[in-house]
């Protein structure tokens, strides 16, 4: 199910050429929660801010991005249409990231997933220790701005972590199925981690929305 939606709003995101002049406009998704909801772990002042301000500006980005591609399509301006195509992957990329950070987060989050998701986890990582450790390294090791992400690799059945840049978008950019990414622009975390980052990366393990990731994965592997 949120496979097949995440894979949808992909589409969504990135149209065929074709489909642009009856495409909808993206807007920006309801929270699932309040924005003080994540306290102490994430302060209502960033979700704010991170949700209302940058995740909103990636969507009018996005739009007014589409908006030229398609006047630039209309007119056969190829020059533009690729000039264009590096405001769609970040402003689509961040589009798709947030929409899948705010359902992984939750303020009944935190612990360890059950069930077959940890089964497999400690089977691919060793244990979800080891897991978590190498995702939080992954994680502070973004060079900048960018995320860290666990991905579902459908060919092989395995789940991998990696690290995207900037906005990437995981699925668009390495074919894996994005299950949980943790954003680490000093924007989801500076107004009250300042710059330690490893410090924000330890606290969102307590929201960690395991119920969402669950699903993602089951989704994933029909």
């Amino acid at each position: 199910m949120l496979c097949r939606a995440a894979s949808s709003t992909s589409r969504k995101l990135v149209p065929a050429l074709g489909s642009l002049g009856s495409r909808q406009k993206h807007t920006l998704p309801d929270l699932p929660y309040d924005y003080g909801a994540l306290e102490p772990h994430i302060n209502a002042q960033i979700m704010q801010l991170h949700h209302s301000k940058h995740h909103a500006a990636y969507v009018n980005n996005l739009n007014a991005t589409e908006d030229k591609y398609q006047e630039a399509l209309e007119k056969g301006d190829v020059t533009t249409q690729i000039t264009l195509q590096a405001a769609l992957k970040f402003n689509g990329g961040g589009h798709i990231n947030h929409s899948i950070f705010w359902t992984n987060l939750s303020p009944n989050g935190g612990g360890e997933p059950k069930g077959e998701l940890l089964e497999v986890i400690k089977r691919d990582f060793g244990s979800f220790t080891k897991f978590k450790e190498k995702l939080t390294a992954v994680s502070a090791g973004v060079q900048g701005s960018g995320w860290g992400w666990l991905g579902f690799n459908k060919e092989q059945g395995r789940l991998q972590i990696v690290a995207c840049p900037n906005q990437d978008p995981l699925q668009g950019t390495t074919g894996l199925i994005p299950l949980l990414g943790i954003d680490v622009w000093e924007h989801a975390y500076y107004l009250q981690y300042k710059n330690v980052r490893p410090d924000y990366l330890k606290a969102i393990w307590n929201v960690i929305n395991w119920e969402n990731v669950t699903e993602r994965y089951v989704a994933c592997k029909k």
